[in-house]
């Protein structure tokens, strides 16, 4: 079976394109590639930590390939990162990329032109996908993740922290996509049918920043037998 890595983002599309590529078993996953802020080891742009992304990894049942960059982050530096990361890849037989794009055709030019410069190609199994339809499916399969990250200027950001779920779309300002796919809002998926078990989180401080809104996930400690939290 041919090779493939995932872009992982740690959010819902990624997560489904995974759930996607392994039902249809015309690809074997053999690893996840996300890129973390290295001066926060924090998954770029989701703000999630590193530790709860290794957490998610083991889940899915996938190799991590973790690509550091600096923050802020010159563009030549994340093309020359990704670039010898790819390289890597192509060199263990790997040919192929998988991401969870849903429409935007810049985006997945842009990809497709990287790739193709070290002779790997871009797989997007979601593409075109009505988002309103695909984020009713994620939810009816069992999917369960939080927006990590919502853009202030697009959307409020009291929405940070709360639950992907049928209230939540219901509750989105006309015009936002329910998948968040022009940048609304990101997510952190913490359990679904592409992982084996759940990560246990909850939500810790709300920051603002930049005209974002971060919700700080945490992982979730069992309380020990016999105690009371206070």
């Amino acid at each position: 079976m041919r090779k493939a890595l995932i872009a992982w983002s740690s959010g819902k599309d990624s997560a489904w394109a995974l759930h996607e590529v392994r039902r249809s078993g015309e690809l074997e996953v053999v690893g996840a590639i996300t890129t973390v802020t290295e001066n926060f080891a924090r998954v770029s742009m989701h703000g999630v930590s590193e530790e709860l992304l290794l957490a998610q990894l083991g889940a899915a049942r996938l190799p991590p390939r973790i690509v550091r960059i600096p923050f802020p982050c010159p563009n030549e530096v994340y093309e020359a990162r990704m670039a010898a990361e790819m390289e890597k890849a192509k060199s263990e037989g790997i040919a192929h990329v998988i991401f969870g794009d849903l429409f935007l055709e810049d985006i997945r030019s842009y990809r497709e032109a990287q790739l193709a410069k070290i002779g790997m190609s871009a797989v997007f199994p979601l593409w075109q996908r009505p988002t309103a339809a695909l984020a009713r499916e994620m939810i009816a399969a069992g999917l369960q993740a939080r927006l990590v990250c919502v853009d202030g200027s697009k959307l409020s950001p009291s929405f940070a922290g709360r639950s992907f779920d049928q209230s939540l779309l219901s509750d989105l300002p006309p015009g936002v996509d329910p998948c968040g796919e022009n940048g609304e809002f990101h997510t952190f998926v913490s359990a679904g049918p592409m992982f084996e078990q759940e990560i246990a989180v909850r939500v810790g401080k709300i920051v603002e920043r930049d005209g974002f809104a971060y919700a700080d996930l945490m992982p979730l400690v069992p309380a020990k037998a016999g105690t009371q939290d206070t």
